[in-house]
């Protein structure tokens, strides 16, 4: 089980993100456009570096849903590898067994 700092950390970090998700995304895009003048992306390129850090998507860490493990995470069912092992070999994931020979 993970530390309950680090989940509230990443649900909060989650939660920024989406809020600032439109900005970023606004702001990224004049950036890119070359069309645009160079003094306004400049511009563009300060605002976007006043933002917050945690509201990048690229800070929010994928954890489990069960147990709140960084590693060994499954995208597909959201769940660590010990957490969809057990799940699997009990029968609670639909589609899934654990194989024995």
């Amino acid at each position: 089980m993970a530390k309950k700092s680090s989940i509230e950390k990443n649900k909060r970090r989650i939660q920024m993100s989406e809020k600032d998700l439109n900005k970023r995304s606004q702001l990224k895009e004049l950036i890119m456009n070359k069309s645009t003048p160079i003094d306004e992306r400049f511009q563009a390129q300060l605002k976007l570096s006043k933002l917050r850090r945690n509201g990048a998507r690229t800070r929010v860490r994928n954890r489990c849903e069960l147990t709140g493990r960084p590693r060994g995470y499954h995208k597909r069912v959201r769940l660590s590898r010990i957490a969809l092992r057990e799940l699997a070999s009990k029968g609670q994931i639909p589609g899934m067994n654990k194989s024995s020979w």
